[in-house]
């Protein structure tokens, strides 16, 4: 069976258009619970996090009623980053957690991901049951069966404390000043408070969400915003948040900005010298530089490459029991701490080094030589299939001769857009600009 509603990152698209609709919402929440609740005890839990869209109060809704019409108590936790859904989905003994959220993508977009009891996002073959109950017929629960809904007051303030235990000693960001973006989205009040609380002078950008400013020239996405911030208050440390703060970008006090691969590069070899990097590996996707791989090559570490999505880390990561990961787009997973990709917890990793070594965080963001990489994207037309075109499928074999075996080249749909990714790698960059060019005149003219 192909995937029809789940993308790589659960259901996403544009609000009030199919499949974010409130109706389909209805549709999910009832196959969700229907999939996940058996026996009519009415004891199964689901928690239910968002983040600050307006179209978040329409889903919650929705979602809310499908789940409780086939028997699922829902506790509803409010604006949470991601990684507190699944935190909180372990510590509240749920069956099933739920964000809705999409991430860096604008306001106008909104997504529904889903967690299992384990606090891990669901597998391939969960998200299939799912979507083959969504279009079959899905049996309601019964009058007296009906389940309940309810607030989680303190849900925020119970994943504050919990991040704050990651961090070793309390009180040892004092004298430091730290900018943190949380890009007007869920961990506008999180992010803050947990600095605050460790000791930090915390100047907080993105935190006035108004249901259409998340990611709106700020976050991780723009991290110039949390720059210039930086530069202009003297900070130690930027830490540029998205929308649903499972990813993160750190800034020096020079203002220059670390993608996940410099920050990943940081902890391996930290956890390594510590004997704490378990398999000598570190897994992260194709997307990360070549940079990367050298850097741990030196080291005698390993690069385990997946296919892009946080996902695709987290389930190699498990198969192989590692427990360091993540994706250049700043999502770091330590499954030692959490479930999935926590941008407020690697934020601390990486605060702890600047601590524990008394450098600076220029001495600390830059691990590794890059190789020169360009990335372009190409939106396309829904219903469309570039890369199928006779066209493109030239214009991609011209370019791998060109590169001759110099560097790399990876051309994919994106798992959250309707975007053509292009991405080549390698040290001659005139030759990568004239191929990703090529490429995305090809791919652009067929697109629609």
């Amino acid at each position: 069976m192909s995937r029809k509603l789940f993308g790589t990152d659960g259901v996403r698209g544009t609000a009030n258009v199919h499949p974010m609709t409130a109706e389909m919402a209805l549709r999910l929440g009832a196959a969700a619970g229907r999939y996940f609740r058996s026996g009519g005890d009415n004891g199964h839990r689901v928690v239910i996090g968002k983040d600050t869209r307006l179209s978040c109060y329409m889903l919650e809704n929705a979602l809310t009623a499908g789940l409780t019409s086939t028997g699922m108590n829902a506790l509803l936790l409010g604006p949470v980053p991601t990684p507190a859904v699944g935190f909180l989905t372990r510590s509240l003994r749920a069956d099933l957690g739920i964000m809705i959220s999409a991430s860096h993508n604008p306001a106008h977009d909104n997504g529904i991901k889903f967690f299992g009891p384990d606090g891990f996002k669901l597998s391939d073959e969960a998200e299939l049951e799912i979507e083959a109950i969504v279009e079959g017929e899905i049996s309601p629960a019964q009058p007296s069966n009906i389940g309940r809904a309810r607030r989680i007051d303190d849900a925020r303030g119970r994943y504050v404390e919990y991040v704050k235990t990651t961090f070793p000693g309390r009180g040892q960001l004092s004298g430091l000043k730290v900018v943190v973006d949380c890009a007007n989205g869920a961990s506008y009040r999180a992010a803050p408070e947990v600095l605050w609380e460790l000791g930090a002078e915390v100047v907080p950008l993105g935190v006035n969400p108004n249901g259409l400013n998340i990611n709106d020239e700020c976050g991780s996405t723009h991290p110039t915003t949390a720059a210039e911030a930086v530069v202009a208050h003297g900070a130690d440390l930027g830490i540029s948040l998205d929308g649903d703060a499972d990813r993160v970008i750190i800034i020096d006090e020079k203002g220059r900005v670390a993608d996940g691969d410099q920050i990943m590069a940081l902890l391996a070899a930290r956890w390594a010298a510590a004997d704490r990097l378990r398999g000598g590996a570190l897994v992260a996707t194709v997307m990360s530089n070549l940079g990367l791989e050298r850097f741990l090559q030196a080291k005698g570490l390993r690069l385990e490459r997946t296919p892009v999505g946080d996902r695709y880390v987290v389930e190699r990561m498990r198969e192989g029991g590692y427990n360091l990961g993540g994706e250049q787009s700043g999502h770091i997973v330590m499954t030692d701490y959490a479930t999935t990709g926590d941008g407020i917890l690697a934020a601390l990793q990486f605060l702890a080094a600047m601590a524990e070594t008394g450098l600076p965080a220029s001495a600390l963001t830059h691990q590794f030589e890059t190789v020169p990489q360009l990335l372009k994207n190409v939106r396309y037309t829904h219903g469309t299939e570039p890369l199928s075109a006779e066209t493109v499928k030239a214009a991609i074999a011209g370019a791998e001769a060109r590169l001759n075996g110099s560097g790399r080249l990876l051309i994919r749909k994106s798992g959250t857009e309707p975007l053509i990714r292009v991405m080549a790698e390698g040290e001659d960059e005139m030759l990568l600009l004239s191929i990703v060019d090529d490429i995305i005149g090809a791919v652009g003219s067929v697109a629609g």
